[in-house]
């Protein structure tokens, strides 16, 4: 039996006909080209997935007990400052002795933002036009100016974009890093099926139609591409994970590595506080008595509007997707393969018919499967989470406009450089809303407030937009 004839026999025993019967109707290099596709599907995993979610019905696993989870927040007194900085000075002294690498997920694309390529590429910078990328790889240089250590960097890419994103690099000089520093690590798919049926859809007569396995997936493909066993052999411990849309990210915040380290834990989280009950972000919270993060779709109204007496949230706590995940908690748990709960999405999912016409369907009709990176902390013997100001770490960059687009950021942004030098004791023109103008700092010229108040020269002011860039000097306005 040829290698397609086994495909097709495989693809008739898992319920999948109408794939079976596309599969045996092509022919030359289309056939083959979906062969290879089929090759790489795990039928067992989709057969069971088709079962709970499309035949059986099923929805999330119930929730379990919801309590709060124990937080370190923001330092209120001399005491916690004391604290903060005995914990900054344990992750200093990671990084020095180059323990720590940083893992960027950057698999998405910019669909949402109305940009085609990688989001990573998405030019959010009002004055230079810079990108995510560029920005982020900044950061990575300063860190390892700042600290002497060697701060490998992985990317987190999907099959989608992949190749652009590798390009983007070569094509930026790999942002005037070391390209030796820099790992791609590819994640998983799965296929989108029917939301009725379970069949699997294909986007083109000999493609299916394939999306990434969600952020989830970050750990097996550390461990498939060797990259975890990369990081044991170099002596890294801990992996500092941060996402490609949030330019004001703290790029391994020495404070977060150090509680992490201290507490000796596994798996950790950074969180702010939300602005609403309301507020689209999932809360860290403990669940059945294990850490974890509940979905804002999952948490119970009455739990999401719960309040202290001093009229704070009870679950306050906002995930940012941002963690602390030491490299031999990830090799336990990818030892024999990741066993991350499978959460389902309804979406609208063009795909080709039975008679190749392409269906642009007007209402969701597929089920797409996804894990989750969050879901791993209930395997944590010890996880912390810690407070970020909300206003200097957290802007995401998803929508278009509105809320959590690149004009929010914008203003996020601005509004913490005009902190800075408002800090090194410089005026900041502000406009009748009480908004300063654009600015942009290089993270390679300044990572924080007192770098850029110890750069600034005699006499120097900001009248009004500003690029302050590492080559170009500090008098720079464009």
């Amino acid at each position: 039996m040829s290698d397609v004839a086994a495909q097709i026999a495989a693809l008739e025993d898992a319920g999948q006909d109408e794939l079976a019967a596309a599969l045996a109707g092509l022919s030359g290099g289309r056939q083959k080209q979906l062969s290879a596709q089929v090759a790489e599907l795990d039928l067992g995993l989709i057969g069971s997935l088709v079962d709970r979610f499309v035949i059986a019905g099923e929805g999330e696993a119930a929730l379990g007990e919801v309590t709060e989870a124990p937080t370190i927040p923001l330092p209120a007194d001399a005491e916690a400052e004391r604290s903060e900085a005995d914990a900054r000075s344990a992750g200093e002294n990671l990084l020095r002795s180059d323990r720590v690498s940083a893992v960027l997920l950057a698999g998405g694309q910019g669909s949402r933002l109305g940009f085609d390529g990688p989001k990573g590429n998405y030019p959010f910078a009002p004055i230079t036009g810079r990108t995510l990328f560029s920005h982020h790889a900044a950061k990575i240089a300063a860190l390892r100016e700042r600290y002497g250590c060697s701060l490998p960097w992985y990317i987190l890419t999907s099959p989608q974009n992949n190749d652009v994103t590798r390009a983007s690099f070569e094509e930026a000089g790999w942002f005037g890093l070391d390209p030796d520093s820099i790992r791609f690590v590819i994640q998983g798919t799965l296929p989108a099926v029917d939301a009725r049926t379970g069949a699997i859809l294909r986007e083109a007569p000999d493609r299916l139609a394939l999306s990434p396995d969600g952020h989830g997936g970050l750990l097996s493909a550390l461990r498939r591409s060797g990259a975890l066993d990369e990081m044991s052999g170099a002596g890294i411990t801990t992996m500092f994970t941060f996402q490609v849309d949030n330019p004001l990210v703290r790029v391994c915040r020495p404070e977060f590595l150090g509680y992490h380290a201290q507490a000796g834990a596994d798996m950790s989280n950074t969180a702010v506080r939300k602005v609403a009950p309301e507020e689209k972000m999932g809360v860290v919270a403990r669940v059945d008595g294990r850490p974890g993060v509940v979905e804002y779709s999952d948490l119970p109204d009455e739990l999401a509007e719960m309040r202290n007496p001093d009229g704070e949230l009870t679950y306050w706590a906002g995930s940012i997707a941002v963690h602390c995940i030491e490299v031999a908690f990830a090799r336990t748990l990818t030892d024999g393969g990741l066993k991350l709960p499978y959460h389902r999405a309804l979406k609208k999912v063009p795909h080709v018919g039975a008679d190749g016409k392409l269906v642009a369907p007007d209402e969701p009709n597929a089920i797409k499967f996804e894990t989750f990176l969050f879901d791993a902390l209930p395997a944590a013997d010890a996880s912390i989470t810690i407070e970020a100001a909300r206003e200097d770490e957290f802007a995401p960059i998803k929508n278009a406009d509105g809320v959590d687009s690149a004009e929010s950021a914008r203003l996020l942004l601005n509004g913490l450089y005009a902190r800075w030098f408002e800090a090194a004791g410089l005026a900041v023109p502000r406009g009748d809303d009480g908004a300063p103008p654009d600015l942009e700092v290089d993270p390679r010229f300044a990572l924080d407030a007192a770098e850029l108040a110890a750069k600034l020269p005699p006499g120097f002011a900001v009248d009004g937009p500003l690029a302050l860039g590492l080559d170009e000097g500090p008098t720079t306005a464009r």
